[in-house]
């Protein structure tokens, strides 16, 4: 049996994100640094990772375009304990409410258990956030739904929107100053439905794009839609953000490959000068091609 990734991680708010592997009983993870090479093909056939720490019971087949990685049973089961799911209304832990902002226009808002501190707005991406409160669970999401109806903003923004802008993202003060302004808009909506259980944070913004390594132009062209048995993904990994790793290739430019597309597979090492031999899609939308360019 050969290791299984479980994802990509961000552990802490200065260190390099890693990849989960798992084999059976053991675990272990692969720090990535910026400038390295990267390269792994899978084999054979992808299967359900399974919910909750356990295995799929059946080892089902799952898709290769799936982000879950795990059949309608597993899947069902994993969310059947999801805060995000709303499925968890008593959790006695203290929640954040926050405001995080992806490119010009694409800011959301969310919550995360107090304790993750800002691991959540590493997972999803988010460039610049700020923390705007803080609470029990109920009152943060009611918060957030305070936020969403009268400002206008998403608890949700898909991850292709979120690629296609990172090559022409603006500078420090012009994504921090768009925060900042609906911070202010948020905290004026104190006493209007704002509950009382939650307390108000300052506003302090934090921008990961150094963390990312988007702080330099990184012209992405392809993104991964799914791997398939016996296709390659390899090249030099120049910047990761959320589940994403932006690897350039040797003849096509940078692709994006999402993490989560790994998880179900046995992986096997392969040569970074080989490429990209699944399918893609254009960054912009413009089509899929299959196999290699």
């Amino acid at each position: 049996m050969g290791w299984q990734c479980t994802g990509l991680r961000w552990p802490n708010a200065q260190g390099a994100p890693v990849l989960g592997w798992r084999r059976g009983g053991a675990v272990r993870v692969s720090v990535l640094s910026y400038g390295t090479d990267l390269g792994f093909r899978a084999v054979g056939e992808r299967c359900c990772v399974g919910a909750r720490g356990n295995a799929c019971p059946v080892k089902a087949a799952v898709s290769g375009r799936s982000a879950g990685a795990r059949c309608p049973e597993c899947a069902r089961l994993d969310r059947a304990h999801s805060v995000a799911a709303d499925t968890i209304a008593d959790d006695p832990r203290t929640y954040r409410v926050y405001l995080a902002w992806f490119g010009p226009g694409m800011v959301k808002v969310g919550i995360t258990a107090e304790e993750r501190e800002a691991a959540r707005l590493r997972e999803q991406g988010a460039v610049v956030f700020s923390w705007l409160g803080r609470g029990p669970l109920m009152a943060a999401r009611r918060t957030e739904e305070l936020l969403r109806s009268a400002l206008g903003v998403p608890d949700r923004i898909p991850y292709a929107r979120k690629r296609a802008v990172r090559a022409v993202l603006p500078g420090v003060a012009e994504r921090r100053a768009e925060v900042a302004q609906l911070y202010g808009r948020a905290a004026a909506l104190e006493g209007a439905g704002w509950p009382e259980a939650l307390e108000r944070l300052p506003f302090e913004v934090v921008d990961h794009a150094g963390l990312f390594g988007l702080d330099g132009a990184v012209e992405v062209a392809w993104a991964v839609t799914e791997l398939v048995d016996g296709g390659v993904v390899a090249g030099r990994l120049v910047a990761a953000a959320g589940p994403d790793l932006h690897l350039e290739t040797v003849k096509d430019g940078v692709v994006v490959l999402d993490t989560r597309l790994m998880t179900g597979w046995e992986l096997a090492g392969a040569d970074a000068q080989a490429g990209v031999g699944v399918p893609v899609t254009d960054i912009g939308g413009g089509g899929v091609q299959g196999g290699l360019f």
